[in-house]
């Protein structure tokens, strides 16, 4: 796993599990979710991410390809 998929795959889990926590725990849950939108906005106008920031620091491998693209499709 490289840095960009470990960003994806926590953010689409956490928007998953605030709208589950939204829908069967307490309406105030879907908040989490604005908060998660938000960030992921600021990420794609500002092209940093703390959580990136933070992956890269603990040794974790950017990866060969930007965002979604393939390793070697360029």
């Amino acid at each position: 796993m490289n840095v960009d998929r470990i960003v994806h795959s926590v953010a689409g889990s956490f928007i998953l599990l605030s709208l589950a926590l939204a829908k069967f725990h307490h309406p105030a849950w879907i908040w989490f979710t604005v908060f998660v939108g938000a960030n992921l906005l600021q990420s794609g106008l500002t092209n940093w991410c703390l959580m990136s920031t933070i992956l890269k620091k603990l040794g974790v491998p950017e990866g060969a390809g930007v965002g979604c693209s393939l390793p070697g499709s360029k």
